[in-house]
């Protein structure tokens, strides 16, 4: 069985950080959320991922390489422009022959792995598998309807949901999804809808089998959601201090410092965790941060936060908290007074405020 993950949006609810970055390799935990897709296909026993890459695919490519890191061996799908899910399943049908695959969104995660779900699938071979999950806002998402325990209709975000059952980004596939992708047209958003494409498995009468999530699903197309699963891992992580601590400083709780990390005279309540020469000086930095690598925070505090490689924090009398923060920024005091901070920062960014 093969995988196909889809990396090809281009993350207009994250922008401006997305502007200069692939979205799917926005850092959960210090790692790349199109990783955790990747680690959960190889999990499941799969070995050949196909990756659908838009205008992204020169980042894509570099960061994932040929996928031998993970024992997969990775092709690339090249898609003109998002023009809906369905519609990358129909340009990936050369690469996937007329075999059962998986469809992995490549900005999800799913605590539990996919595993199981395969598994099932393998041993049953019903036309289609979905992923659901309860969802307290399901006209944002493709809303199913069951009836007796299956499937009977499903919509792509309704304004007057019959349920609260949202699609999670993982699909299970047999090959008449081909034909059903032929057959659908474009939606009003003039994309190929795969609850369409699924709506017409049903049509034809085929097996389309829900089960679901047992755990927490995150889509994590926006900031909320980014921290939201940033949380959820760094609370899985176990306490590893690789980096250099002096006594002058107090780690708490879960926390991982990776090697050649330096932290001085500071406080640090996890869980967090701290990537390779990170510099944290003179500083505080709270529960559920996350610092990638290079990065400096020093005379400042910060908590509830992602920031991203290359990027400086300093000399702030207030705690930054709830932001995602690009490479390469800058922020630092001038001696002006505001009141209170919250950033969403593309890279390369600098911002000085005024104290």
């Amino acid at each position: 069985m093969k995988g196909l993950i889809l990396s090809g949006g281009k993350g207009t609810r994250l922008r401006p950080l997305t502007y200069t970055s692939a979205k799917q390799l926005v850092p959960v935990a210090n790692k790349p959320v199109l990783f955790y897709g990747l680690e959960a296909m190889a999990d499941a026993g799969i070995r050949e991922v196909g990756i659908v890459v838009g205008d992204t695919a020169a980042e894509i490519r570099a960061a994932v390489g040929d996928g031998s890191r993970w024992g997969l061996q990775v092709t690339y799908i090249e898609q003109d422009a998002p023009r809906g899910l369905a519609h990358a399943v129909l340009i990936s049908e050369p690469y996937l022959g007329h075999e059962p695959f998986v469809m992995y969104l490549g900005d999800n995660l799913l605590n539990r792995g996919i595993r199981h779900f395969v598994e099932q699938f393998a041993a049953t071979r019903p036309a289609a598998q979905i992923l659901l999950t309860h969802v307290p806002d399901p006209q944002m998402f493709g809303v199913a309807e069951l009836r007796d325990g299956k499937v009977v209709r499903l919509v792509e975000k309704p304004t007057a949901p019959k349920s609260d059952l949202a699609l999670v980004g993982v699909y299970m596939f047999g090959p008449a999804i081909f034909d059903s992708v032929k057959r659908i047209r474009p939606s009003f958003r003039n994309e190929l809808e795969i609850t369409d494409a699924i709506q017409d498995l049903i049509d034809q009468g085929l097996d389309v089998r829900p089960h679901i999530v047992d755990g927490w699903w995150k889509d994590t197309g926006k900031l909320e959601d980014m921290l939201e699963a940033n949380r959820l891992i760094l609370d899985t992580l176990d306490r590893r201090i690789e980096g250099s601590v002096d006594a002058a400083s107090r780690i708490e709780g879960k926390v991982v410092i990776e090697p050649g990390a330096v932290v001085e005279r500071s406080i640090v309540r996890g869980p967090v965790i701290i990537g390779a020469r990170a510099r944290i000086i003179h500083a505080y930095v709270g529960p559920f941060t996350s610092i990638m690598n290079d990065v400096e925070i020093r005379d400042a505090e910060i908590e509830h936060s992602i920031v991203l490689e290359g990027s400086v924090i300093s000399d702030l009398q207030n705690r930054v908290e709830d932001s995602l923060i690009g490479r390469n920024v800058r922020i630092y005091r001038e001696p002006v007074k505001p009141s209170a901070f919250r950033f969403m920062l593309g890279d390369n960014s600098e911002v000085g405020i005024r104290w």
